[in-house]
């Protein structure tokens, strides 16, 4: 299986690396909008940070801190292969860190899993099973292990779509999968 998933997983980085600049960013405002019909008053948003020829979340975070959400965003920690939390009061505190993904080095607001409601998460691919793969570090898998009961976004440009993806007993579900097109998978 994790053959397959690799090979899943170049199909689907040319498939993003094809769209242009313009063309990514344009989906990733769509996306935004779709994302915060599905966002309530008062949630605390987990929301990654985005990098390179993934949705742009940039717009998603402000329109979440522009509606009082608060925004909860995730470090990346190497050492054991999990995730930090902290809270952000604007993005002017995201550096480019592990990865070259944004975040608040050294602006911490430290947060509790326990304080989140909903997760946006990174996909690199999904199926309209509710499935997803990530980007096989497993960062987000184990997040959502000790976390259940969390609201699960996945966003996603449409072009990411795989008729079925092979999954194993560590995936998990999505409860909602959004792209440019709306909310596209509904569990």
């Amino acid at each position: 299986m994790r053959e397959e998933k690799n090979r899943i997983r170049q199909i689907l980085r040319d498939r993003k690396a094809a769209l242009s600049p313009a063309e990514r960013l344009e989906k990733s405002m769509r996306i935004c909008h779709h994302v915060m019909g599905q966002i309530h008053d008062g949630e605390t948003v987990l929301a990654y940070t985005s990098k390179e020829l993934e949705v742009n979340t940039t717009p998603l975070i402000d329109a979440l801190l522009e509606h009082k959400n608060p925004v909860v965003v995730p470090i990346i920690q190497k050492e054991d292969i999990s995730l930090r939390l902290s809270y952000i009061r604007n993005r002017s505190v995201l550096v480019p860190s592990t990865f070259g993904v944004p975040e608040p080095i050294g602006s911490e607001i430290p947060a509790q899993s326990g304080d989140i409601t909903t997760i946006l998460l990174p996909m690199l691919g999904f199926d309209r099973t509710g499935a997803r793969i990530g980007y096989g570090a497993g960062y987000y898998d184990r997040f959502l292990e000790k976390n259940t009961g969390l609201k699960k976004i996945g966003i996603a440009f449409a072009c990411q779509e795989i008729e079925r993806l092979p999954v194993d007993e560590n995936d998990i579900r999505m409860d909602s999968i959004i792209t440019e097109d709306g909310v596209v998978y509904s569990g």
